[in-house]
């Protein structure tokens, strides 16, 4: 009794971490968590943006990586699977021109239109981001200059367009940061009315970490604007 009561102990241990000889296996702490490796097209691409071991082939330590990052980027379907989508969010974060928003001393919020990614910097240090956006579309371009934050309202409605701006903060004319309240990867929108859309915790982020007066670098220009 005594040892076979120890075989069983030994059994559900090694099944816990990953299985036996013997063919008893749980499910992985990946597959628990709804991601099955599967390699994608951008797999290498993804991984040394991650910081993962650059092999090219999904592992489901890799898997449950990209995973976090897809849910953190609100990519649907947060699968894990290093597909055509990811790669593009990949490209704009790690293209972002970083050097280009310059100094400022204590926050200052940075809007890279070409890469549609915005970040905050405080005292040139960045803070928070890159993180996409969605800026204005043709013929209703966000403009780039440089602005300062006014007229906030955790929420609000549009007198135009009668939609929720959810931590609205103008600084523009009519346009303002605030959180989207669509999907922001949607490949077939055209863009925005000239308000920075932001995902939801980065728009959160943004508000706790500006005021009013707070200064705004916007730079280049949106593809096809």
């Amino acid at each position: 009794m005594i040892r076979s009561s120890r075989r069983c102990a030994a059994l559900l241990v090694a099944a816990v971490l990953g299985g036996t000889s013997l063919g008893v296996l749980l499910p992985s702490t990946a597959q628990a968590a709804g991601c099955t490796p599967r390699t994608g097209p951008a797999q290498r691409q993804v991984e040394k943006y991650l910081g993962r071991p650059v092999d090219g082939v999904a592992s489901a330590a890799d898997c449950l990586a990209v995973q976090r990052f897809q849910r953190r980027m609100d990519i649907r379907p947060a699968a894990g699977y290093a597909g055509p989508l990811t790669s593009r969010i990949v490209s704009r974060l790690s293209g972002a021109s970083f050097g280009s928003c310059g100094y400022s001393a204590g926050i200052r919020v940075c809007v890279d239109l070409t890469h549609q990614v915005m970040w905050v910097t405080r005292s040139g240090k960045r803070i928070h981001g890159p993180a996409p956006i969605r800026t204005g579309r043709k013929g209703l371009a966000t403009p780039a200059g440089t602005f300062k934050i006014h007229d906030r309202k955790i929420s609000t409605v549009s007198t135009i367009f009668k939609v929720k701006l959810p931590y609205w903060q103008r600084f523009y004319r009519d346009m303002g940061f605030h959180q989207t309240t669509t999907y922001l990867h949607d490949p077939g929108s055209p863009g925005s009315h000239g308000c920075i859309n932001l995902l939801p915790v980065d728009a959160r982020m943004l508000w706790s970490y500006t005021k009013t007066g707070t200064p705004v670098k916007i730079f280049g220009r949106k593809p096809g604007t």
